[in-house]
């Protein structure tokens, strides 16, 4: 079972998806390590979840003080427990969880940050697929970031992926920092200030 680590909702469950469905949510260990990284930048933050499979990043994020999350997942089980713990935790008001497939574009997700850009975007793209054959899609999901400027001109974007995937910035941001975790990376990239 996971739990929110800290903040308002301290201790509260999260529903979680099956073991049988091909979904590896972020351990308990890199979520706190995360945010004690990102706690100078959570309170009031808009904070996008992309890839966010069972939703425990932004929902860990409203409970230390986002003032906004949106969760962004093409799996409709998936949605369902994200929708599942937005509802359990009483985040209907400050949460917004899209079903679309990131991999086709972001540009579309600046109007649910009410064209103020993301403060911080953390995302954590599926490292296999069912057959257990890799998938990089931290490269070509910043590539579309930094095209779309979807963040505000200090925000963070966060990326957690398999340590055998090369991840650098790619034009319009820079690399600020990266953490490592066994088999998991977990790089921070910002906008390049112009």
């Amino acid at each position: 079972m996971m739990r929110i680590i800290a903040g308002s909702k301290r201790g509260r469950s999260i529903f979680t998806i099956p073991k049988d469905k091909f979904v590896k949510p972020i351990s308990g260990r890199i979520r706190q390590s995360l945010f004690d990284i990102l706690r100078p930048y959570v309170t009031g933050a808009i904070f996008l979840d992309l890839y966010a499979g069972t939703g425990a990043v932004g929902l860990e994020a409203l409970s230390r003080g986002a003032s906004k999350a949106v969760f962004v997942e093409k799996d409709g089980q998936c949605m369902k427990v994200i929708e599942r713990n937005i509802a359990h935790l009483g985040f209907d008001e400050q949460a917004k969880a899209l079903k679309a497939d990131v991999l086709t574009g972001v540009k579309w997700l600046e109007h649910f940050s009410g064209y103020k850009g993301y403060d911080i975007v953390f995302m954590g793209p599926p490292y296999r697929t069912s057959e257990n054959l890799p998938l990089y899609y931290s490269m070509e999901t910043l590539k579309l970031l930094a095209e779309a400027r979807v963040t505000t001109p200090a925000g963070l974007i966060v990326v957690q992926h398999h340590k055998t995937e090369d991840v650098e910035a790619p034009p319009g941001l820079e690399h600020v920092r990266v953490e490592k975790y066994g088999d998991t990376n977990v790089d921070f990239f910002r906008p390049v200030k112009k």
